[in-house]
């Protein structure tokens, strides 16, 4: 188990380095064209894929980093770059997740390569859990998987929503109910392979922020996937249910504490998305800085006024605060400590509020700037506004943080 620590070795230092490179010469001069055209960039896409940067090698040697830095590091300068194309080239990796905290070792061999193809035909998945009536609420989901016994396959209908990658994607996983008497203890999930009859792409949304990452409903109209699709396969699947029927027998359901498909991969990728948060923070306060020190008013640069320097000492506090909690976080969940007071959410919420926050603030200091499309805080604004609300909104983080602090069933 390695020793927390806030410095980064040689290795990390060139792996950050060379992510950095490719954020200022290939993402940011592309950000301000793909966000305009709201269309996933494939392109980008593709040049992170021939340089190995979109690949299931890159993530897999971040993730198993044994500081935890390393996929926190890559997500913070990818989306020092720009959020939109960052979370195109990120946003497969939480089907990626889905997998690798569900699947068997065969699962995870069989698919996660398939998720990102390679440099001569790039592939995305989606992970596919949120639901119209079903969102930070994920007892409310009504997507079935019902077992076709006779033909050892799964029937999933229903209908999913906020996918990123959403039917563009070739693998799909979805979390689906499988014993609705069980609340959230009875979701499972299954991969949907490409190609397969029956799932298709409904409404495409036209968002406020992260525009070049596809967002979009998922159609499943008696899609049947075969028995070895279910991950974790069906014996693990049997043994939990029986023992959550076990559990509801003498308790009164709440959802607290009940541990699905879904929440296990929410819990590995919070500390990831709160690093993300801090990408387009600093990159909104480095913007802001370098105006402030150029901007002449009265005679002299606006950073001598101590209404904008204390702005900006607040705003890199806040900053190198965020990445303290998600570096904290990364480390616990790499070394295998419990998150005993939710640091994982912790982590994504004070990071999502702090690039809020933040890009706010750097559109007040640039002024009536700060609000045309001629400087990227506009931007970067719009993006960090997502991340107080998917993968959980600042709210329920608040209510999973004080639920582990307190010990009670807070509602």
């Amino acid at each position: 188990m390695a020793e927390f620590t806030m410095e980064l070795d040689e290795d990390q230092r060139g792996v950050r380095d060379w992510l950095h490179g490719f954020a200022e010469d290939v993402m940011r001069p592309a950000a301000a064209e793909w966000d305009e055209r709201e269309e996933f960039p494939w392109p980008v896409v593709q040049e992170a894929a021939k340089i190995g940067l979109y690949s299931l090698d890159f993530f897999a040697q971040q993730f198993l980093d044994p500081t935890g830095l390393g996929i926190p590091m890559t997500m913070e300068e990818l989306f020092w770059g720009d959020a939109g194309l960052g979370l195109a080239i990120a946003g497969t990796g939480l089907a990626a997740v889905g997998v690798f905290a569900n699947g068997t070792e065969e699962q995870i061999g069989t698919w996660v390569p398939q998720m990102y193809g390679d440099a001569a035909e790039v592939k995305v998945a989606a992970f596919c859990s949120s639901e119209p009536d079903a969102g930070s609420d994920v007892s409310a989901m009504r997507t079935r998987a019902v077992y076709d016994e006779a033909k050892d396959e799964w029937v999933l209908n229903g209908t999913k929503t906020w996918a990123t990658n959403g039917g563009i994607a070739g693998v799909h996983v979805v979390v689906a109910v499988v014993d609705p008497a069980l609340g959230a203890r009875g979701h499972a999930s299954f991969i949907v392979p490409p190609g397969t009859a029956g799932l298709s792409q409904g409404q495409k949304f036209k968002k406020h922020g992260i525009r070049a990452s596809h967002t979009a409903e998922v159609v499943l109209d008696g899609v049947r996937v075969p028995g070895h699709c279910l991950l974790g396969g069906r014996e693990k699947l049997e043994h939990r249910l029986a023992r959550a029927r076990e559990r509801a027998k003498g308790e009164r359901e709440t959802g607290a504490g009940a541990r699905n498909a879904a929440m296990a991969t929410f819990e590995a990728s919070r500390p990831a998305v709160g690093a993300q948060a801090v990408g387009i923070a600093r990159a909104a306060y480095e913007v802001a800085l370098e105006y402030a020190k150029d901007r002449v008013q009265f005679g002299r640069p606006i950073i001598d006024n101590q209404g904008v320097a204390f702005q900006l000492a607040d705003m890199r506090t806040r900053i190198d605060a965020a990445r303290l909690l998600v570096w904290r976080a990364s480390w616990m969940a790499t070394a295998g400590r419990p998150f005993t007071s939710a640091e994982g959410s912790m982590s994504k919420l004070f990071a999502g509020e702090t690039a809020k926050t933040v890009t706010a603030q750097a559109m007040q200091i640039l002024g009536g700037n700060g609000y045309t499309r001629e400087y990227p805080v506009e931007r970067m604004h719009r993006d960090a506004a997502i991340y107080t609300v998917f993968e959980g909104t600042s709210e329920i983080q608040r209510l999973v943080i004080a639920r582990a602090v307190s010990g009670v069933g807070i509602r």
